[in-house]
């Protein structure tokens, strides 16, 4: 159970530092001349990622993200039980800190961007938002299976690498879809955001489990000894 609790630990404080700071300080009063930009976004993330890899890294592995879930299940190292635990408390985890950040801005002043910092992608961009997210997804999976493979990753320094991969991908991929990368991510933010976010929740969902299952596919290629 401390895995699980871990797990749902990490994610909110993934999406609640991570939106919150696209809703508190992306682009204040909307513009981009004033507040932390997306490469501030973008670093929020990457940062999340290495406090939390290194906080919860030694109980649960510090997954945080669906489709590193089923990246790790389908490369063989965990069950589908564990995997499925996995995944319910980080969705549990992504709805607490979606939560926390609704609260916020319901009881007071923001000047963000966004209420929820969901995901979206314009009309008649879907296939270019779905080819993002499975590829953006499918770098970061296969960073992860490759920096925390016992023989062949980086120690100590996995969870600086997996973190800093993540501000890589959000600079590039926060103008399309404001990346998600992770289902769980996605999940919170639009079910307090409704509409749009709602609607499209469906490829922030399939598209990061796409790319995870290539990233497993191809790191059980090129990770093999045989």
């Amino acid at each position: 159970m401390k895995k699980y609790i871990a797990e749902l630990v990490g994610t909110m404080v993934l999406v609640l530092m991570g939106c919150g700071s696209a809703v508190f300080a992306g682009n204040i009063a909307g513009t981009v001349s004033t507040g932390v930009g997306t490469l501030g976004v973008a670093l929020a993330f990457g940062l999340s990622v290495i406090a939390m890899a290194y906080t919860i890294g030694g109980i649960s592995g510090c997954h945080i993200n669906p489709a590193i879930t089923l990246g790790v299940f389908l490369s063989g190292r965990m069950s589908g039980k564990n995997a499925g635990m996995y995944m319910l408390f980080q969705v549990i985890g992504a709805i607490l800190g979606s939560t926390i950040l609704y609260a916020l801005v319901s009881t007071g002043a923001h000047e963000g961007p966004t209420a929820t910092g969901s995901n979206s992608f314009g009309e008649g961009m879907m296939a270019q938002a779905f080819i993002a997210e499975m590829v953006f997804t499918f770098i970061f999976v296969l960073v992860v299976l490759g920096a925390t493979d016992e023989k062949k990753g980086a120690g100590n320094l996995a969870g600086l690498a997996i973190g800093l991969t993540l501000v890589l991908v959000h600079i590039v991929c926060i103008p399309i879809t404001g990346t998600s990368v992770n289902p769980a991510r996605s999940v919170g933010p639009a079910l307090f955001e409704g509409g749009v976010a709602l609607s499209q929740l469906w490829l922030f969902i399939v598209a990061p489990f796409v790319g995870a299952a290539l990233s497993a596919w191809v790191w059980k290629t090129i990770g093999n000894d045989d």
